[in-house]
């Protein structure tokens, strides 16, 4: 059932995933009130645009620079998300999902309020982590997408958490195949260890083999060298960092980077 939600969502097989990182929002240390919310959008839709002139396939808003992250986002993050992504609906022409840092609940509801396609998120397991123990409720989040009638919404489980270090001894194959069992995701994501770090290919490898019938996607890391080998195990990847200019996860996408990556995807598909 995932799989065939999966597939009917993206029009390639093996999709690639882009980030749309918003600069810092208000509430959040960084946030640069001189800017103010005019920048916020231009930044944004310009690299909207970068990314979908380039072939992507689909597109995720989330905040990665409201650092350091909470585990319940403030008001003033969620609502300047959904009225940037508001703004720009009708520029969005590919499946678009959106990833709150580091709150399941908002996370959903942005999706809700905005009609994206996806979410991502730690939905399950327990961390300690740079923000403290992380034990996020898998159950909760999906009864709340549910009460908000989203059904339809793919929910796509980070099973691998950046910034943390699983206090669950399981394999992180074992962890993904209890994880589909229990929760029901539309997608396993495997992580490396933070933003711009690749996953082992050996953990990515071992989870397909586990679950041949539900898409991994490899979720950090992935570059115009790795996407190759990536590829032969992920059923697609979530790209952020080396489509920026430098390769550097601050600064803003380099259309010419983002081109180059999608020719060589296309050549590998």
């Amino acid at each position: 059932m995932s799989k065939n939600r999966f597939n009917k969502l993206f029009n390639n097989s093996k999709p690639i995933i882009a980030m749309l990182h918003f600069p810092a929002l208000p509430g959040s240390p960084l946030y640069n009130s001189e800017l103010g919310l005019d920048y916020i959008l231009e930044y944004v839709k310009k690299d909207l645009f970068a990314l979908q002139d380039s072939g992507v396939d689909a597109v995720m808003f989330g905040n990665e620079n409201d650092r350091p992250y909470e585990f319940s986002v403030n008001k003033a993050t969620l609502s300047t998300m959904a009225y940037v992504i508001g703004s720009l609906k009708n520029k969005i022409n590919v499946p678009f999902g959106v990833n709150v840092l580091w709150d399941p609940m908002s996370t959903i509801a942005l999706a809700s309020s905005t009609g994206a396609h996806f979410v991502r998120e730690i939905f399950s397991g327990t961390y300690a982590s740079d923000m403290g123990i992380w034990s996020p409720n898998a159950g909760k989040a999906m009864r709340y997408r549910n009460s908000l009638d989203r059904k339809d919404l793919l929910m796509f489980y980070n099973i691998s958490a950046e910034f943390a270090y699983s206090l669950d001894r399981r394999s992180i194959a074992e962890r993904a195949k209890s994880t589909v069992f229990s929760s029901i995701p539309d997608a396993i994501l495997v992580s490396g260890q933070i933003t711009g770090e690749s996953p082992n290919l050996n953990d990515l490898k071992q989870v397909k083999e586990l679950l041949p019938e539900i898409p991994v996607l490899a979720n950090t890391g992935v570059k115009i060298d790795n996407v190759e080998n990536t590829l032969r195990f992920a059923d697609g990847v979530i790209i952020g960092s080396s489509l920026k200019v430098k390769g550097d996860t601050w600064n803003p996408v380099d259309p010419s980077r983002a081109l180059d990556f999608m020719n060589k995807v296309r050549k590998i598909r």
